[in-house]
């Protein structure tokens, strides 16, 4: 009998919502986090559809979420703009956990403690599906980008480069 996944908030969320998605889980060396490119090819699927989440922030108590393709990069300017900040910087790696309840390599955009303002990338609109994070390390959720803006309220946006 196979075992079954552990289950992560973000699991818990997309079920209670009742949203169509599908698991993938892969391994690492000992749990260490991969970059999103490995990933995809771990979980042998598209780079193109394989996201990860960014959480940046422009002061105290002002987090944001972008989830934008493993091979781009989050262009801080066009984030900045869209959540309409002067400046915004990525989140010191150190405060992930506290701030999200994930940790790095395994953030996933859904369940987090709080929900944050969340911007998905543009790209993802014309894509059948996206594959996030599933909350942990060697798990990822595959799930359509409209199910996975409304999960988290998220606007999409121009945010990668």
């Amino acid at each position: 009998m196979a075992k079954k996944p552990i289950k992560t908030n973000a699991v818990r969320l997309i079920e209670k919502e009742k949203i169509q998605h599908e698991l993938f889980e892969y391994t690492t060396a000992d749990g260490e986090a991969v970059d999103g490119v490995t990933v995809a090819a771990k979980i042998g699927e598209p780079v193109e559809h394989v996201f990860k989440t960014l959480i940046a922030t422009a002061g105290p108590n002002r987090f944001y979420v972008f989830v934008v393709p493993v091979a781009a990069e989050l262009n801080l300017k066009a984030a900045s703009k869209v959540a309409g900040e002067k400046k915004i910087e990525m989140l010191a790696v150190k405060d992930l956990l506290g701030l999200t309840g994930y940790v790095r390599g395994g953030c996933s955009p859904i369940g987090m403690k709080k929900l944050l303002p969340t911007f998905i990338d543009a790209s993802a609109e014309g894509l059948e599906y996206v594959i996030v994070s599933a909350g942990k390390i060697g798990m990822q959720i595959k799930l359509t980008p409209t199910d996975l803006a409304q999960a988290v309220r998220a606007k999409f946006a121009q945010v990668a480069m």
